[in-house]
This record gives C-alpha cells, sequence and structure tokens, in this order.
C-alpha cells in the first residue's frame, strides 16, 4: 500500500501533463476570408458545384455562389492569414 501512495504523485502529474499537451495541440478555428474563385467561369447557379470546385482546385474550406455587382459569382472561403501583430 505504501508503494502505491509514493507513485501517486508521478501518475498525478503524467495525467496533468497530457491534459495540458492536448489542450496546447487542439486545432484553432480562425476566421474565413472570402475571396472570388480563380477557376470558376461563368454564372454560379449551383452552390455544390461551387463548393466542390475550392476545395478540390483551389485548396479552400468552402465555396459559395453569391450576387456581387449584379452578378451570380463562386467565392471560394479560406482561412484568414494569422495576424502577426497580435
Amino acid at each position: 500500500m505504501a508503494k502505491t501512495l509514493k507513485s501517486l504523485p508521478f501518475f498525478a502529474l503524467f495525467f496533468i501533463l497530457i491534459l495540458v499537451a492536448n489542450w496546447e495541440m487542439m486545432p484553432v478555428e480562425g476566421k474565413l476570408c472570402e475571396k472570388a474563385s480563380q477557376t470558376w467561369s461563368g454564372k454560379c447557379g449551383n452552390t455544390g458545384h461551387c463548393d466542390n470546385q475550392c476545395k478540390k482546385w483551389e485548396d479552400a474550406r468552402n465555396g459559395a455562389c453569391h450576387v456581387r455587382d449584379g452578378n451570380w459569382k463562386c467565392f471560394c472561403y479560406f482561412n484568414c492569414p494569422l495576424d502577426k501583430h497580435n
């Protein structure tokens, strides 16, 4: 029993270190930045197709059709660059 009590602080410390390591490695969702698709041509009438093209051809997180300047366009959404001043 005494041996078990001596190793208890070691296991507690080990457990806390595992929790801290997992907490620091959790992905952080940043803001999304919108950019007109560089590979889409013509009117964007199907958001699903725009989404697929943005993901496969432009490595975007997603894509969607939106009206800009009176025209339907495909827009891709990327993770915004991290602000180095914060």
